[in-house]
């Protein structure tokens, strides 16, 4: 009893909602390390192909993402969200079985390869959209209100776990039992699911606790996010930001792939394992320190122009000196900027639209804006690289100039949010926004 009395007043959890956060905190972290298990793994594959090759996959990427979503938002809204679930994530744990078992035993795994390249990056489209829908479809308002960051820091334990078995292991274990550790991890979320339902029903007594997308009601036609997006200025403005920072992504990825060449693919996946545990180290204590400040300090504009110029200035160091040191630091600052800081600023931008705009035009833009700009950015890389023959400081500079076009955008769009109200006000109740948009069908990884 002293016990349990201790864990109410340190985490808030209640004697009876014990079991179900603990089984949930230990499905998220699964997911998120079997993930960053996974994604080393496929990155380390890529640096075999050549900018052509991978721009395809990108261009093939698109429309495989847009076709999933769509099954996908046509499943939830004809079915109840807690018979989706165990669906989608035991047949992926299923799929990236059959990819451990098929790959090693091809004469030539180049199609496999690339098909398992794709199908990780469609799992990354599914992972925690599902999982934050699930939740929401097994605990009340108010226990969500108590528990859910409890539950999300499982995620930010996975993510840094995850990528610790290929930086410390890929050498000695080899890629194919890293798949196979990751794809098992994926099949332990599956009986955890069951066990959630049946706390629900029993222990949390939640009976009545049901998110059907069936029963929401948006107005409009399922094809007016697309025109929102075009004829709202504001709305199209973020969709350019988001393109911007894809592009510029796009150029740091390839150019990453390309010097790690030189490298074995376990000595790639050791790299990009050790980038990602930085990466989600810094994430963690940025989040927790320093982007919650930033936006109260110094406001939208600031906060959203931080990462595009340090980006920039990265972009012109690189062009001066093609390293592969100074590229893994720009990613890595690239990437912890992008998660800690212009995020959840961006996320922000989103309070200032209609609810039928965030659910449809939102989707639009996280989802097929970010992918087509994979494809577009994917396409000119391998063009100016392959077709063109530039090297990489000409490469980088005009990734530098884009990152100053991406600067300008924030500015404005970071000065347009102040100008319609207070950061600091906003920031007081997006908790409660965010809750209801992670309960949506779709939030981009």
């Amino acid at each position: 009893m002293i016990f349990q009395r201790a864990i109410e007043q340190m985490t808030l959890i209640r004697p009876q909602e014990l079991r179900a956060t603990v089984a949930s905190f230990a499905m998220v972290f699964l997911l998120m390390a079997s993930y960053f298990v996974l994604r080393p793994v496929r990155d380390a594959m890529a640096s075999d192909w050549s900018d052509a090759e991978v721009s395809l996959l990108w261009n093939i990427q698109f429309f495989i993402s847009a076709g999933l979503v769509s099954i996908y938002s046509l499943a939830v809204s004809r079915m109840p969200f807690r018979w989706v679930v165990p669906v989608v994530y035991s047949g992926f744990a299923a799929s990236f079985l059959l990819f451990v078992l098929a790959i090693p035993r091809l004469a030539d795994p180049v199609m496999a390869e690339k098909a398992f390249y794709l199908w990780v990056a469609a799992f990354s489209l599914f992972n925690l959209s599902v999982f934050w829908g699930f939740m929401a479809d097994t605990f009340r308002r108010e226990q969500g209100e108590r528990l859910f960051a409890i539950i999300g820091s499982g995620a930010s334990a996975g993510a840094i776990v995850g990528p610790s078995l290929p930086t410390l292991f890929a050498s000695s274990l080899g890629l194919d039992v890293l798949m196979l550790i990751a794809s098992l991890g994926l099949l332990l979320v599956v009986p955890l699911i069951f066990y959630l339902q049946r706390l629900k029903e029993t222990a949390l007594d939640n009976q009545t606790v049901h998110v059907d997308l069936a029963d929401q009601r948006i107005s409009g036609q399922w094809w007016t996010g697309f025109r929102d997006v075009v004829r709202n200025r504001y709305l199209l403005a973020i969709a350019l930001f988001i393109t911007l920072y894809v592009f510029i992504g796009s150029f740091v990825y390839f150019e990453q792939k390309n010097l790690l060449a030189a490298y074995s693919r376990p000595e790639r996946a050791e790299i990009l394992g050790a980038i990602d545990w930085v990466v989600n180290v810094l994430t963690f204590f940025c989040a927790f320190f320093v982007t919650g400040r930033v936006v109260q300090r110094l406001g939208m504009a600031a906060t959203l122009t931080v990462v595009p110029l340090l980006v920039m200035t990265g972009l012109f160091v690189l062009a001066f000196a093609p390293i592969v040191v100074v590229l893994l630091s720009l990613q890595i600052a690239r990437r912890v900027g992008n998660y800690a800081v212009t995020r959840p600023a961006r996320e922000l931008l989103f309070t200032e639209v209609s609810t039928d705009e965030r659910f449809k035009a939102k989707a639009v833009i996280d989802v097929v804006v970010y992918r087509g700009g994979d494809a577009v950015s994917g396409s000119l890389f391998a063009l100016l690289t392959e077709g063109l023959g530039f090297g990489l400081a000409a490469v980088a500079l005009i990734g530098a100039g884009i990152a100053a076009m991406w600067s300008a955008l924030a500015l404005f769009l970071g000065r347009r949010f102040d100008r319609s109200g207070s950061a600091i006000d906003l920031l007081q109740v997006t908790p409660l926004k965010e809750k209801a948009a992670l309960r949506g069908p779709i939030r981009n990884p």
